[in-house]
């Protein structure tokens, strides 16, 4: 398996390590990556494949209410 290397603010490396409960920066990025990648296999399997995007596009027409 090839590897990557990135760069990340200490801060929010260790702000990532604290949440996922790793002791390592790396554990704690692959678990939050792995975490997002299924979400994202799990949202295809509700709503259709990846070419069915188009039906859950942002379809607001009007300004944003707060």
């Amino acid at each position: 398996m090839a590897k990557v290397t990135i760069s990340l603010d200490s801060d929010l490396a260790i702000e990532v390590m604290l949440l996922a409960g790793t002791r390592s920066p790396q554990d704690a990025v692959e678990l939050i990556v792995r975490d997002y990648l299924e979400r994202g296999h799990r949202t295809e399997a509700r709503t259709g494949d990846t070419a069915d995007g188009h039906r859950v596009a942002d379809r607001r027409t009007g300004p944003e209410e707060g």
